[in-house]
Order: C-alpha cells, then sequence, then structure tokens
C-alpha cells in the first residue's frame, strides 16, 4: 500500500469514528427531546456520511471497507462513553427496603440533601411487609443516592429505576446542598 493510501483509510476510519459519535448522540437527543442540537448534527453527519460513502465505494480493495466498519464501531463505543457523562435526563428510583429504620434514614437523608422523597408501606412478594423510598433524581446525581446508601449500610438494595420524560410541579430532582 501506498502512504496515500494508508492515510487515507486512516482518515476514513476516523472520520467514519466521528459521524457515528455524533450519530450516537443524535439519538440520545431525540430520546431526550433535546431537539435543537439534532438538526446542526443530522446536517453534518449528511455530509460526511455522503463524502464517506462515495470514498468507500469509489475505492478498490477491501481496506477501505473495513475501515469504515471499525469507524463505526469505534464511534459507538465513544459515543455510549460520552452519552454516559453526559448523563442526560430524571430518574425515579424506588428502593426497596426490609427494615423500616433503614428506608426512614434513607428517606430523611435524601431530603437533608434536598430532594423531594416520597415513602410508603409495600407489600412485596407473598404479602409481606416492605417498605418503599420513591425519589426523582437527575441522571447525573445517581451516584448520589448510590453513596448515601452506602453511607446508610444498605448493600444490594432493590431498585426499580424508570426514566421520566417530563417533571412538573413541586418535584426537585437535583441536589440542593452544595458539596
Amino acid at each position: 500500500m501506498t502512504q496515500y493510501i494508508i492515510f487515507t483509510v486512516i482518515c476514513l476510519f476516523l472520520v467514519t469514528a466521528l459521524t457515528n459519535i455524533l450519530a450516537t448522540l443524535k439519538s440520545i437527543l431525540l430520546a431526550k427531546k433535546i431537539m435543537n442540537p439534532v438538526y446542526i448534527l443530522v446536517f453534518i453527519d449528511a455530509i460526511i456520511f455522503a463524502t464517506v460513502v462515495g470514498k468507500v465505494t469509489s475505492s478498490k480493495g477491501i481496506h477501505f471497507v473495513v475501515a469504515y466498519a471499525l469507524g463505526k464501531t469505534l464511534g459507538v463505543f465513544i459515543g455510549n462513553k460520552i452519552e454516559d457523562r453526559l448523563a442526560l435526563g430524571t430518574l425515579e428510583v424506588d428502593v426497596f427496603f426490609n427494615n423500616k429504620n433503614k428506608m426512614i434514614k434513607i428517606a430523611e437523608k435524601l431530603r437533608e440533601e434536598g430532594y423531594t422523597v416520597n415513602n410508603f408501606l409495600a407489600r412485596g412478594n407473598n404479602g409481606g411487609r416492605r417498605y418503599k423510598v420513591e425519589v426523582v433524581i437527575s441522571r447525573k446525581e445517581f451516584k448520589v443516592l448510590e453513596d448515601i446508601m452506602n453511607e446508610c449500610g444498605v448493600k444490594n438494595p432493590t431498585l426499580k429505576i424508570k426514566n421520566l420524560n417530563k417533571v412538573e410541579g413541586k418535584i426537585t430532582t437535583t441536589r440542593i446542598k452544595t458539596i
């Protein structure tokens, strides 16, 4: 292979990775209904895609196709890592306990941190008493909930986690207390 072909294959790989990062972010933003950045991402992605596909289809040799496929794979991986960092969205987390005192301790600690918390008496499997803490929390701050549970000695709790599209009213979804 000539230096030109090697350079072209590397560029194709990197550009394809970039477009797939953009496509992954576009999908995430669409799912969260954050529309304004999506239009820009789609425009940029379309221009790059048309250029890349033209290059791949007009080139001779499997190395261009392999570079394209590897670039798409890397793009998904990096896009997923970026999405994990951004952690867009809001969660409703239900934490179930057998111990009423632990339930109260967790609920009060979350309230001290500034979250809106509901707690309930529930019935578990076979009708046994269970206690439920319900908190609506920013996805970015899910680690705060985990830290509070660890701090209170809760190991491997039963969690029910739901993604929410919208929260209205007097619900506090982010930490009020500063770190």
